[in-house]
């Protein structure tokens, strides 16, 4: 980040978001990577997102300065998530929360910033009554020759929920279909403090089912990312289904408020439900192949 961000003692602070150019004139791959935040005990998490030239995603920001987006804005007449500043957009090329590695891929893997791009920063500061300030900063390594495989992040999330006060094991259920075939590199679950468990399961098309990874106590306060110990192919049309369950009752120490009804929101005291996944493939496929054909506007719902 070109400057520290003040971080103040006490209050909410929306995720901030910094956009810094990456000057490069040439396209880069990325073999290993690292997000390493300034104040341990102020970043929650950070996310340095890949923001390639034609994107039109936070277009109002300015590179360099502390930003917070715009909610999402629903018009009943545009159902497109185009004006949802905050959200996802691309590839990540690294991340940092408590108990994560840095990105280390293997040889011939890389992910890939196309010349011009930017990284944008999305930090999430949590106020401990101390004030402080954040220069959070990102290492990158790059590949030494051309990779045989393109690593890209996918996420199979569900954002709809609403768990109900008292509810000890709220179950979620999120699902991602593959567009073409891949090879399952990492797994990594993300849920709040009501999170209890997550389980990612694989259903190939032939309608054989495997469960790839149980997490039976997820800990907010430590998040892991899971490798595979053998290669996984995912043909086309396989899907990756996730569950969590979730623990909204007083007995849950960690839970901020039992007596509320929890939905998706970026806050801790808020929850949400990802299961982050990473797949290589064909480095000179085109990406679109990720994403399955939208069978129509109906059906897809417009996302």
């Amino acid at each position: 980040m070109p400057n520290a961000f003040d971080i103040p003692p006490t209050g909410t602070i929306e995720y901030q978001y910094v956009i810094v150019p990456t000057g490069f004139t040439q396209d880069r791959w990325v073999q290993f990577a690292e997000a390493r935040p300034g104040s341990r005990a102020l970043v929650h998490h950070i996310i340095a997102f890949i923001r390639e030239p034609d994107s039109k995603w936070m277009k109002d920001a300015k590179p360099g300065v502390p930003f917070v987006p715009e909610k999402r804005k629903k018009d009943k007449k545009n159902k497109k998530d185009d004006d949802d500043e905050g959200g996802f957009s691309g590839d990540a090329v690294a991340g940092y929360a408590p108990g994560m590695l840095a990105m280390q891929l293997q040889p011939g893997q890389a992910k890939l910033i196309k010349a011009g791009s930017d990284i944008v920063f999305q930090l999430h500061y949590t106020a401990n009554g101390k004030p402080g300030t954040d220069r959070s900063k990102l290492g990158l390594v790059f590949a030494t020759e051309p990779p045989r495989e393109r690593v890209f992040t996918l996420a199979a999330a569900n954002g709809k929920f609403k768990i109900p006060p008292g509810d000890a094991d709220y179950k979620v259920d999120s699902e991602f279909e593959m567009g073409t075939q891949v090879k399952l590199t990492s797994m990594q679950p993300h849920m709040h403090l009501r999170g209890k468990d997550f389980e990612y399961r694989v259903v190939y098309p032939t309608g054989e089912s495997e469960t790839l990874l149980k997490v039976p106590n997820y800990s907010f306060n430590w998040q892991l990312a899971y490798a595979p110990v053998k290669q996984i192919v995912l043909p086309q049309g396989t899907k990756i289904e996730c569950t969590a369950h979730f623990d909204n009752s007083p007995n849950n120490p960690n839970n901020p408020d039992a007596t509320k009804e929890i939905s998706w929101g970026d806050q801790s005291w808020d929850e949400m439900m990802i299961g982050f996944f990473d797949v290589a493939f064909d480095a000179n496929m085109p990406l679109k192949n990720l994403f399955p054909e939208k069978k129509d506007d109906k059906k897809a719902g417009g996302d």
